[in-house]
Parts: C-alpha cells; structure tokens; sequence
C-alpha cells in the first residue's frame, strides 16, 4: 500500500509528502472560540464559536473534488504566465515538491513549482479572533523573477444553512468595504440590520489589486483551478454589491536568485457595540477602530512569530500534564499527542463542523459533551467545571434534557428537543469525573437553573439527583428503562415506525414509547448510580446511599432476570416485548453497546458473566480492524428498529465497527483480568498502529474515526467520519485508567496496571491536583514480590494519597507480577 506520510515525534507533527491522500486530512486550528478546519491541500473553513450562525468562509460539501473551496494563494510567474496554488489545490499544478505538516493548532504547507519554494504556515494566535496565514516565498532560479500573488477565500454570508440555501436573498445582500491604505476587505453583509459582527481580511504588503466579487475573479465559465484574474495576471478591483463576495488580494513581488519574501495575511472576525457599529455615527460606514489595532499588530512579524511560539509553548505544556514512555511507540504517540490533541477538538466542537459533520444540523450534543470531559478534565479542568454547568443548564425539571444546545445562545435546540433517554445518565458521569480529577467539591452547590429559565435554579447535586430520577420514572414492563426515541445508538429507534422518507427517525415517534425497553441504559444507570454511591458515601450522605444501593439493587436483578439471554446480554426489547439482539433473532444477535456498559457497571459480577460474555463478543463481534457494533447485521429495513437497518450491512450502526463502543470492551477485559486481550482490543483500532493501511482505512492516520466498514461490508477496514467522535475520550479512558491503570479517585491517585506480559516496564508522569506524580511501574524479578513504593516508602495501597500541599512532586515504584 502507498505511504503518504509518516509521523515526526519530536516536532508533535504528522508529515503528508503526496498531497492526494485517499481523503482529505485535516487539522483544526483554534482552541477557543475561533476555529478553522484545514485540509492538506488548503481547504476548509472558518467560524467563531457556532459553525452554523457564524460562519466566515464557504465551503462546498459532497462536492468534486471531495475538498472544495479553502483557504488558497496563487503564485503566478508573470513572464512565462505560469500559474499554480502553493497548496497543490485547487490548480493541481505538478509541484517540484510538497510537504504538508500537520502540528498541534498549526498547519504548514511547503511547496515548489517552476523553482519557486513557498511555505505557508496556518495557525490562530491564543485568545484571539483570527487567523494568520505566514508566507514566505523564495526564487531558486539563477535570474530575477517577477511574479504575483493572489489571495482567496469565499465568504459565507454567515447563517450557513441560509447561505446554502436562500439564493433569493442571498445575491442580493452581499456588502464590502475595501481599505487600499491598510490592504484589508471587509466582509459587512446584513452589518447595515441587525448585526453588529463582520470579518476582516487583511494583507501586510501594499496592494496592487483587489477583487470582492467572485465572477470577477474566477470568471463565469471559469473555475477556481483557473480563475481568470489569476490566468491574466490581473486584478480587476471588483466590489461587490450582492451576489457572492469574496476576498483576493493581489500582490507583485520581485525576487533576487535565492531571496526570500514573507508575507502575512490576517483573517477575522470582529464585533462592534451595537451603539458604536458605524464611524461616523450617522454614515453606513464600519467603525474600524478596535479591529485595526489587531490588524496593524499582525503584520509585524515579530508579533506573529511571538504567537506562534506562544502556541507551541501552550501545546508542550498541556501535553505534558500526561506523558508516558512504553515499548511501544504507537501508544506513545497517540497517549502523549494525538490522543489527548483530539480529545480537546471534540471537547470544543462536540460533533458539529469536521469535513463529515457540515456545522449545520448539529450543535453541542448533551450526551457527546458529557463523555467528551472523560478524556478532556485532565488538561483545563477550569473549562470541563463550565462545560458541566452549561449542560446542567440545559435540563429540564423531570431530569430529561435537550439532546443539543447551540454552542453560540448555549440554550437547548427544542427543534430535536429531548427523550433521548440515556442523556441525563451522562452528566453524572462527567461530573463524578472532575470531581475525582480537582477535589472541587463546591462546584455541587452551584445553582444552576433549568432550561436556562430565571429563577428555577437548583444545586448541581439536585440536578444530578433528577438524572437518576428520571431514569427511575421511565421503567418499561420488566422493570428495565424505556428507551424513548433512542439510547446512546441513535439509529436503534424502537418508538418511530417511519413509512415515510422524509421524516427523520430521530424525531418521529408513532408509539407512546411504554413498552420498548434499552439494557444499554439499564447497564448505564448501575454504571452512573454506583458512582454517585461513591460520591454520597464519600461526603457522608449516608441516607441517599442506601437508598440509591436499593435502586441499583433492583435493576440489576432485572438485567440478570430479563436481559441476560444465555452467553450475553441482549440489547433492548421492542415496542412488542421482542428481544432485541439475542440468539433468537436471525439478525442482530448480539451487540456491543450493551456488553460494554453492562460489564463496566459489573453486572453479574457474583455469577461470573463477564467471561462468558466477553468470550461471545470475542467470537461473534471481533475483527482485525475492531469489534462490530452488531452481527450479524441486517439485511433489510425493520420497521421496528428504525434507522440502525437502514444502513447496507457493515456500514455505520448495521454492523460496522463503531470504534466510539471498542474501548468499553477494552476497559471490561482489563476489569476481567485480562490485559493481554485489553491491548489487542486497543491496538486494532490505534491510528498509528494502522498506518500501513492508508489505502485502505483512507481517513487520517493520526485521528481516531467514529467507524471502520465491518466484516459484511464491501469496503470492510474502510473507515469514515473521523475527528469528532466520543472515540477520542473513551480510548483516553481505557488506555490511561485500565490498561495503563492510572486513575483519579475522590481520595487519590490510584495505580493498578494491567499491561501487557511483554511489558517489562513503562514510565507515566502525570500531574493530579497541581503534584507531579512520576510512575515507574516494573516486573518484579525472580524472588520478589509485588510492592508499592512512594517517594521511597513502600504503602499498602494501590491509591497514593494525596500529599502535603506544599509538596509538588511523589515520586511512585510499582512492582508487578
């Protein structure tokens, strides 16, 4: 198979050398509330804080190529006429050279064509509202060379859904303002009603043109592979008034044999107090005197090569809260880079802008933020704490919630509203783990309203409470929870029967949902409620323990009762009373969700179910590219089930290898003891482990996907939607707290390996409420015993407790059989 990259451990990069990689591989740039996406070739987009109603720049979904529309600049040698894109797309040119370097918050692309070496360097400076693109071009011919550059991007009229759609308003609205003085475009659409916001493009050289208008610059036949201002080497000074703006710049550069020129290109987005939105106040012209401060501070370079050092330092420093040193150099890389690098993408973007997820149908999901704290909490505790109450703010009285809020208003989408019934079990998870992770206590006193309403606040401990509760409100006939419209399978829709092709399984529900039961929840809940046992125990709540061990009592007895079908666990029963997922049906047999959960919340401990159950999805569900979500899968629509039959057998939710449900599995055979399994199980499914495949996984080798095509698929090892994926947390999980065994407790740090035989020994440093703690785990040797030593004192615990506060480093030797 062709290699298209490799990986630069010490720099944290991942390396591209062929621009046509099998999909395009992206990177994001941002950790606030700017964000930009950026493929290999210089496509994506840009948004400030909701990729739905504040989007700056377009880009073209589904399209041909796949990667359409970016962010481009064209070089164009004016005495031969040759012209290409520095980053091979969109012109295609045959380049000298191409590297592409994928860095944490930063990308670089290098390239050379006709002896002209460019390399344009991407990235968002901290804390601010834009984006820099750094050029620098360099003349490696033995003459002088005359060329121009042009720069480009699309601007989105900022509602994307609108923007994509409403074409009547659309070509009519477009406005810009153009400031040859400072080389900056103004994107001011809809700026003249009701917005106070508008987006900069700004140029550090003085301009010799500029064009606003996209049929001017491209030209009406023409495409962005040769817009025909770039083909004449001349721009046309276009301003646009409707139809699509855009923002070009056009720079003449004369270069020496080897000189090199640099450039910076700034784009943004701005607001304005709606009493200071126009200078002078009585004219339609932008007041530009905040954004230009930013503007003028850019375009020195020392400003922004102090930026993207400050970025660099930002990364190492985050990274280094956990760092490990193993035998094996593919977990190294994922747990100290990739890994938790992803885990913060999908901690700010839930599921809602990657080249798969087009920003628009989805906000911050209720059950996806909450397991996306899981693999987060650990490097900005400080914004997992706010997360949690933003969440918590978005729930109803029953305990229910909305099953998305839009990461701009933070106030719940009542277009896809609630009843998706395992939402509230989440947050009790993700709050248990900040808990663990900083000892903050208090943040269960918060008062934190419902459905974001005044004056209906209570304790972030209550609203915990009514998780639990509604789960207990909503028991179907064997005492099991209703499923309502989904559980965390959004396609396995027991309450819908859609006959229809436009109605959407998710919100069509033509049963009162009182009969169809989910043991995934059912596993949930004794998963959540043993957890907030140990919280109530921990703060002496004595009362609430004991009656919350009752309730998980019961339903265990239910799950071992009515959802045990024999060698695993089933996964539901239907708005029949069928059994979902059991060696009964033809089809769908058994399931993984269901397997994970119940065996993580050790169901069935006494009667020794998790081996058989293991042993059975060994058999049935394991792959060499993963564990299946189902088998067998179906092979036509159930009308019963919903959107999981669908999909074609192999894909998505019918039975390919859904890789967000793997490390459940991996974390129930380390809780089995069985590591070696556990590993395997984690290295089927690690990007770099599965690098060799590119040809054939064709998603980035660097980044977790949500699926890989099952065993019944055609294209079985293919994977899809990578980047934002509860992938990204739950493998964080299973690797760092179960297979490498360390994990917070309320009381400590607690250190219990389960690795490999293979492994003679592997080193975890890892700071935990602001200590140090350096771990060096080893094999015993020949006549000696297992043994637990901190700071050269051997203990009796495999939890180290916390140290005196003014102690910043433990210093811990495990000795393991």
């Amino acid at each position: 198979m062709k290699k298209y990259g490799y990986f630069d451990d010490l720099r944290k990069e991942y390396i591209i050398t062929h621009p046509d990689t099998p999909l395009p591989w992206i990177n994001y740039l941002g950790t606030d509330s700017y964000f930009s996406l950026i493929s290999n070739t210089g496509g994506g987009y840009s948004f400030y804080k909701d990729a739905r109603y504040r989007r700056l720049t377009r880009y073209r979904y589904n399209n041909t190529p796949f990667d359409s529309n970016g962010k481009y600049i064209y070089i164009r040698e004016n005495k031969t006429g040759k012209f290409w894109s520095t980053t091979w797309q969109p012109t295609r040119h045959t380049m000298e050279m191409y590297q592409c370097q994928h860095g944490l918050g930063y990308t670089t692309i290098q390239s050379q064509a006709e002896k002209i070496h460019s390399k344009v360097t991407y990235f968002v400076p901290l804390n601010e509202n834009l984006e820099i693109w750094k050029i620098k071009i360099t003349n490696h011919h033995t003459h002088t060379v005359d060329i121009s550059l042009f720069s480009f991007v699309e601007f989105c009229l900022w509602d994307a859904q609108g923007d994509a759609t409403n074409f009547q308003r659309n070509f009519n609205i477009g406005e810009v303002e153009i400031d040859s003085a400072t080389s900056t475009i103004y994107h001011k659409t809809e700026y003249r009603e009701r917005r106070n916001h508008f987006a900069f493009f700004s140029c550090s050289e003085p301009l010799k043109g500029y064009d606003t208008q996209r049929e001017k610059f491209i030209g009406s036949y023409h495409s962005m592979e040769s817009p025909v201002v770039v083909e004449n080497g001349n721009s046309l000074k276009s301003h646009a008034h409707g139809w699509a703006p855009i923002g070009s710049h056009h720079i003449e550069v004369t270069l020496e044999p080897e000189q090199t020129k640099e450039i910076i290109f700034i784009l943004g987005y701005s607001e304005n107090k709606k009493s200071e939105k126009f200078s002078p106040p009585d004219s339609q012209i932008l007041n530009k005197d905040k954004v230009n401060q930013k503007i003028t501070y850019y375009k020195d370079p020392k400003n922004v090569e102090d930026a993207f050092i400050a970025l660099k330092r930002y990364w190492d420093q985050l990274l280094s809260k956990f760092t490990i040193k193993t035998p094996d150099v593919h977990t190294n890389r994922m747990v100290n880079i990739w890994n938790q690098y992803q885990c913060m993408v999908t901690f700010n973007l839930s599921r809602s802008a990657s080249f798969f997820e087009s920003g628009i149908g989805r906000g911050m999901g209720f059950r996806d933020s909450n397991q996306d704290i899981l693999g987060f909490v650990h490097l900005i505790p400080e914004k997992a704490r706010q997360r949690i109450l933003d969440l918590a703010s978005t729930q109803m009285p029953s305990g229910g919630a909305y099953h998305q809020y839009q990461p701009l208003t933070k106030r719940g989408n009542h277009e896809l509203g609630s009843n998706f019934n395992d939402d509230p079990l989440w947050l009790i998870l993700s709050t248990v783990a900040y808990l663990k992770e900083t000892g903050d206590f208090d943040i269960l006193k918060e008062d934190i309203p419902f459905e974001n309403q005044k004056n209906s606040e209570k304790s972030l401990l209550t609203h915990l409470e009514l998780s639990l509760k509604y789960t207990l409100d909503r028991l179907g006939p064997h005492g099991l929870p209703l499923i309502g419209r989904a559980d965390w399978n959004d396609c396995l829709n027991l309450n819908c029967f859609s006959e229809e092709p436009n109605q959407s399984f998710q919100t069509t529900a033509n049963k009162e949902g009182k009969i169809a039961e989910s043991l995934f929840i059912a596993g949930q809940f004794v998963y959540a409620a043993k957890q907030m046992n140990e919280l109530f125990i921990y703060l002496k709540m004595v009362d609430k323990a004991n009656h919350y061990s009752g309730a998980i009592q019961k339903m265990e007895e239910a799950i071992v009762q009515h959802g045990w079908d024999g060698e695993w666990f089933l996964r539901a029963y239907d708005d029949r009373g069928h059994k979902v997922g059991s060696h009964e049906n033809n089809e769908g047999q058994i399931y993984i969700e269901s397997q994970g959960m119940c065996l993580m919340a050790e169901v069935g401990k006494k009667m020794k179910l998790a081996t058989k159950t293991l042993a059975s999805v060994h058999r049935h569900l394991a792959t060499p590219h993963g564990i299946m979500l189902h088998h067998p899968p179906y092979t036509r629509y159930h009308l019963e089930l919903g959107e999981i039959s669908s999909y074609p057998p192999g894909y998505k939710e019918n039975g390919s290898i859904f890789c967000h449900t793997n490390p459940w599995i991996m974390i129930a055979e380390a809780m089995n003891g069985n590591p070696e399994q556990a590993y395997n199980y984690y290295l089927r499914i690690n990007p770099s482990a599965r690098e060799h495949l590119s040809d054939l996984h064709r998603c980035e080798p660097y980044i977790y996907a949500q699926t890989i095509a099952g065993y019944d698929a055609p294209t079985f090892g293919e994977a899809k939607n990578s980047w934002l994926t509860g992938t990204a947390a739950w493998n964080f999980v299973a690797i760092s707290q179960y297979i490498l065994g360390i994990h917070p407790t309320f009381n400590g740090l607690a250190i219990e390996p389960k690795v490999p035989q293979t492994w003679l020994e592997y080193k975890v440093s890892r700071l935990f409420r602001g200590v140090i703690y350096s771990i060096e785990v080893k094999r015993v040797e020949e006549g000696e015993n297992p043994s637990c030593e901190v700071d050269g004192i051997q203990v009796n615990s495999s939890t180290i407790p916390l140290p005196d506060v003014s102690k910043k480093e433990v210093k811990v030797l495990i000795k393991i059989p």
